[in-house]
């Protein structure tokens, strides 16, 4: 019989530690730069070798409002500080555990009563700790606010209210319910959305900060749960504000009200006590998370010159997945997106986080949507274990340099808005709306050339999709900043596209002319129908060289345009000759996916009208086929 004694022990001859990287040599910056030119130089010619320089200069990168992103970060040893602690860049508060990681915040906008009703107790429920509910004509009426909140234990439950319409009427209508529940004043909790320059941006009115003392005074003196300003800094970011815009902003404004209440003769210290942050949250992780680690650094620097107490001039943000980068097409993509985005807002710090449903560019949400919106925080949470860590990503050196740019350009933005003579002024002078314009024409660049591709739109887009059903959220008209969705413009495509085909019983189609075998044209021809697929046309094909096939698959398409989709070889032996075909075959627009010297013969470029390839304005180029088609624009 074997015992025990026989037995080696299960973990013999294992450390108790162990080096996953102890037998790997630590490599050195000169050998890294030494494969940076290898790699780079790969190919070119002796008299055409790139410097070091010149090849990092290639591996950099920009951020829309021109930050620059390094290839390779290295330790600067800096101090870091600590969570909780002035100047707040780690955090304004210390977690101390999942259950208590942050606030799961979720939206209720829909103007059905018992609709809002029924969701509001479902969430609750099911893991929401707090509710965000949007009043007014388009959204949950006035006078439904109690019935929404009928079974909702208010002494538990923090509300915060916003309004398009009348954010003072929203705040009067949430005093009002806690009063006549009876709900004990040091119970109460949640913000009462008084944010009246962004309300100014958004209708290109001049802020009212009239009442502002008024509601802050009752707050301090009355409900020390509540706080009566928010800073909607997402107003900016949906109508397309970048970072910094977003950043610079959402201090300014916060300036101009200690300003006000300051002259009201409330206390700088209370003041800032009734502020808190709404801020966006977008799949780009690092710049969100760096962006609230920035923002409470930035409001920190703002209480220090105004004389608030250190322990007090953290910045509370709430932040909310955008809007801004939801997409009609292939929206169960957005489930990706808000998933980065809360992960991004955990690590970066936020004390309150909402999730807007994946279909919220459809409409109002549904059971489905918003049970995934839900669980989307539950999961980081609970079972991520992402709140058990207090700034997770401190001490990266690509984030603690991120950071620092953007506190710096962030600081350097709200002096302009200052030298301008503050938020009001400069919102009254259009100087805001230029700021925001220039950041969307950056980025509208970048999307049109899929530098910033929408993966489901722009990139991989899948042609058959059929759309959601979902009940229409109410419009609201906007005179001044209105929002934008980055994926609109190649929405507005397949639109058009897909009423064409209703119209003709058949999507718009381009040929595609792949030449040769697969192993030739593979690679051009996947770019190619995936481009034009963003657009929603149709793309027969036909393979081989014989011209006469060509044409034959060309006039069964019914089409009147046409693209070449092979490699250099087969363009050079058959490129020309299947153009003439075609254009003889009446191919009004002839394109080429790749560049005209492949052709090789130089009187063949003239065959083609156009060409197909990485970085190109891919929005012009679906346009001009669509008016080529005939599909309305």
């Amino acid at each position: 019989m074997v015992t025990p004694a026989d037995q080696a022990p299960a973990d013999a001859g294992v450390p108790d530690v162990l080096t996953l990287a102890g037998d790997f040599p630590q490599p050195t910056r000169e050998q890294w730069d030494a494969e940076v030119l290898k790699v780079l130089n790969r190919r070119r010619p002796e008299d055409k070798q790139l410097t070091l320089e010149e090849c990092m200069a290639k591996l950099r990168s920009h951020t829309v409002e021109g930050l620059e992103i390094e290839p390779l970060y290295l330790n600067d040893d800096r101090p870091l500080g600590y969570p909780g602690v002035s100047p707040f860049r780690r955090g304004s508060t210390v977690r101390s555990g999942a259950a208590e990681a942050w606030d799961v915040r979720q939206l209720h906008d829909d103007p059905d009563a018992g609709t809002s009703r029924a969701a509001v107790l479902a969430d609750l429920e099911r893991g929401v700790t707090s509710l965000w509910l949007k009043l007014g004509p388009a959204a949950i009426g006035y006078a439904d606010l109690a019935a929404v909140l009928t079974d909702v234990q208010l002494e538990l439950a923090p509300v915060a209210v916003s309004s398009q319409d009348d954010q003072v009427r929203a705040a009067t209508a949430l005093l009002q319910v806690w009063a006549d529940r009876g709900t004990p004043a040091d119970k109460r909790a949640g913000n009462l959305g008084l944010d009246p320059i962004g309300y100014a941006a958004q209708h290109a009115t001049t802020p009212d900060l009239s009442r502002n003392a008024e509601f802050v005074r009752a707050c301090l003196s009355e409900q020390p749960g509540v706080r009566a300003l928010i800073v909607d800094a997402t107003v900016y970011h949906d109508a397309g504000a970048a970072d910094v815009d977003e950043l610079a902003v959402a201090l300014a404004t916060g300036v101009e009200y200690l300003r006000d209440l300051e002259a009201a003769g409330v206390p700088v210290g209370d003041a800032f006590a009734q502020l808190d942050f709404r801020v966006s949250a977008n799949a780009d992780q690092f710049l969100t998370i760096a962006r609230l680690r920035a923002l409470r650094e930035l409001w920190a620097r703002v209480g220090e010159v105004v004389g608030v107490d250190a322990a007090q001039r953290g910045a509370r943000q709430h932040a909310v997945t955008s809007a801004r980068m939801l997409t009609r097409t292939d929206p169960y993509v957005n489930m990706l997106r808000v998933t980065t985005a809360t992960f991004a807002a955990a690590a970066g710090g936020a004390e309150q986080i909402t999730v807007l449903p994946f279909d919220h560019a459809y409409g109002l949400p549904d059971v489905f949507s918003r049970r995934i919106a839900r669980n989307t925080q539950v999961v980081l949470a609970e079972e991520s274990n992402i709140g058990r860590v207090n700034d997770p990503a401190g001490g990266s050196w690509y984030v603690e340099r991120l950071t620092d740019q953007l506190v710096a350009a962030a600081w350097t933005a709200f002096q302009e808005i200052e030298a301008a003579g503050g938020m009001t002024a400069a919102l009254g002078s259009g100087l805001i709306a230029d700021q925001i314009a220039t950041s969307v024409g950056e980025r509208a660049r970048r999307i049109a050339t899929r530098q910033a591709p929408i993966t489901g739109t722009s990139m991989f887009p899948n042609g058959d999709e059929q759309p959601l059903v979902a009940r229409p959220r109410p419009a609201v008209e906007l005179a001044g900043l209105a929002p934008i969705r980055d994926s609109a413009v190649y929405e507005d495509l397949r639109a058009g596209a897909l009423a064409y085909a209703a119209q003709h019983g058949a999507r718009p189609a381009v040929f595609l002319a792949t030449i040769g075998l697969r192993r030739d044209y593979g690679a051009r021809e996947t770019f190619t129908s995936s481009l034009l697929a963003a657009a929603a046309f149709a793309t027969p094909a036909t393979e081989g060289t014989d011209p006469q096939a060509m044409v034959d698959g060309f006039t069964a398409a019914g089409t009147s345009v046409a693209v070449l989709c092979s490699s250099a070889t087969m363009y050079a032996a058959h490129g020309a000759e299947i153009a003439r075909a075609l254009r003889a075959a009446g191919a009004t627009k002839i394109l080429l996916a790749g560049s005209a010297k492949e052709l090789g013969d130089p009187d063949a470029s003239a065959l083609i009208d156009d060409y197909i390839y990485a970085g190109m304005d891919a929005v012009a180029l679906l346009r001009g086929l669509q008016a080529e088609l005939g599909v309305a624009q």
